[in-house]
């Protein structure tokens, strides 16, 4: 274990000192496009590309539009800093930018890669940021592509629209489609960018027959859009959810709804039309979208990029056909989000549960049945977690596995994350695990780089193992390899086998899938 623990140490500080070295250690280099001519840097044996455009700036009359083609351009275009991230507000305290600046101006997106020479060709992962679809970027650290490409694997992050500059719908702008859709910019963004990556990634060295989508969060969700849209599903070879999808809860308003939030949206604002609309800033129109009397847009069944609902899809066995690594983490949600300041008893769960589910009560508490006081923060917790966004993560991998001939791997990580550097950590005494995005450092291989939290030594070793995972999946469609624990895919029908990630991990079976299952039976109430 020491020894273990050593060479992990190694690996990671190799990595900080890369990262550290001085521009008098880069090289420049340039690769074509077929765009045109882009330059990035190679530093410590891998190339970087910041910034690279795959889109036309979606601005001005372009503002509501599907992403349009990207122009072509002479001369060389830099390809050394960030882009601007994605018009958003500062919603989440732990999200650090590279990006140069906010702009409507966002559709970039960035590569690292091992490739030295022609002809190299290393599959290829590309990432999408979460936040909600409100927030994110991917200059964010957490997000860092070079631990992967030390890995044998070509990276990417995509930025996209967010917001109400990515999902905004009204009439007017359904009409002017060609496809007479309105919404999903955001989504239409990330398989613009995909197609881009599809033509343009072997002049990277990367395989463009490989790739593999990956998220987290509103990433995760992204992850199941574009493996249900017939934009986007042929170009995928395998993907990653981490934390969600659109299998959940969460209930997609249809086309005529979302259109009738947006003309009570310019109204309620004083715009008679989409002209006026248009006619705002990026920034008063970012700062208006802020206030709270004021319709929230998101992802839509417009039609077009979703024909129908996701979950209709997963059923008939329509999405892509690939290899998916699934998970969530063990504490996705607090038992306070469904108590609220009363104490955690017995008592005030079954309260809580009957005012909040009166219809479902009797059934929920059946499936979720805490023995003891002592395990209702546990409980109530793992109930507010299921509702959030787990139980989204589990309907997708177990259709998935019963739909689809090809492998489905489901872990649980389990490994909580470390207080902020310099602050002591808030632990609840009552309950502790792994937070909502609490595992993407680890994941990623990005704990070097990462200096918000206090990462420890058993950091390291759990982010060895998480990253030695993921990284054998994207390389083979099989998280199994030399130096890891065995991990069997899920049996449609069957209680998972699930991948215990934590400083101990082991495969386990699922516990509680009979809790997925009566949750499964009330969405299928809402969808008949």
């Amino acid at each position: 274990m020491r020894k273990t623990l050593f060479l992990t140490l190694i690996l990671w500080t190799t990595l900080f000192i890369a990262n550290a070295q001085s521009a008098c250690d880069t090289t420049f280099v340039r690769v074509k496009t077929t765009n045109g001519t882009i330059e990035g840097f190679e530093l410590m044996g891998i190339r970087f590309f910041r910034g690279v455009p795959y889109a036309q700036p979606p601005v001005g009359d372009l503002r509501w539009k599907e992403p349009q083609p990207l122009q072509s351009w002479s001369g060389v275009k830099k390809t050394i800093q960030f882009g601007p991230r994605a018009m958003q507000l500062p919603v989440f305290s732990d999200m650090r930018f590279r990006s140069n600046g906010m702009s409507e101006d966002c559709l970039y997106l960035n590569i690292w890669t091992p490739a030295k020479n022609e002809g190299e060709r290393y599959p290829v992962l590309v990432y999408f940021y979460g936040g909600g679809f409100i927030a994110g970027d991917g200059s964010e650290y957490r997000y860092d592509g070079e631990s992967m490409a030390r890995k044998g694997i070509v990276t990417v992050t995509v930025n996209y629209r967010l917001g109400i500059f990515g999902f905004f719908n009204h009439p007017e702008l359904t009409k002017e489609s060609a496809h007479k859709a309105s919404g999903n910019y955001g989504l239409l963004d990330q398989s613009a960018a995909l197609r881009w990556v599809k033509e343009n990634i072997e002049q990277f060295g990367g395989d463009p027959s490989r790739i593999t989508i990956a998220g987290e969060s509103a990433g995760s969700y992204s992850v199941s859009a574009q493996m249900a849209t017939p934009l986007s599903r042929d170009m995928l070879a395998g993907a990653i959810c981490e934390s969600g999808s659109l299998l959940g809860f969460r209930q997609m308003p249809t086309l005529n709804e979302a259109e009738a939030r947006g003309v009570e949206f310019a109204r309620k604002i004083g715009k008679k039309n989409l002209k006026e609309l248009r006619s705002l800033s990026s920034d008063e129109l970012l700062q208006i979208s802020g206030r709270r009397d004021l319709p929230s847009f998101g992802v839509v069944v417009d039609g077009y990029f979703l024909p129908e609902n996701p979950i209709a899809i997963f059923e008939k066995g329509e999405q892509a056909h690939v290899p998916l690594l699934a998970g969530w983490n063990s504490m996705e949600g607090h038992y306070s989000a469904v108590l609220g300041k009363a104490e955690p008893t017995i008592a005030n769960f079954e309260k809580a549960i009957r005012e909040k589910y009166p219809d479902f009560a009797d059934g929920l508490l059946r499936v979720y049945r805490p023995a003891s006081d002592k395990e209702v923060p546990i409980v109530a917790s793992e109930f507010a977690g299921d509702m959030f966004i787990s139980f989204g993560t589990w309907n997708l991998s177990d259709m998935h596995a019963s739909t689809v001939a090809k492998p489905v791997y489901r872990y649980y990580f389990t490994h909580p994350r470390p207080g902020y550097k310099g602050q002591p950590q808030n632990v609840d005494p009552l309950y502790r695990g792994a937070s909502h995005s609490a595992e993407i450092e680890y994941v990623l291989g990005n704990l070097p780089v990462n200096d918000v939290y206090d990462f420890q030594s058993e950091d390291y070793l759990v982010s060895s193992l998480a990253q030695t995972f993921f990284a054998n999946f994207i390389l083979t469609g099989n998280p199994n390899g030399a130096g890891v624990p065995d991990w069997n895919p899920v049996r449609a029908g069957k209680p998972a086998e699930v991948m215990i990630l934590d400083t101990k991990s082991c495969l386990q079976t699922e516990q509680h899938r009979d809790r997925y299952l009566y949750l499964r039976s009330i969405q299928n109430s809402f969808n008949p």
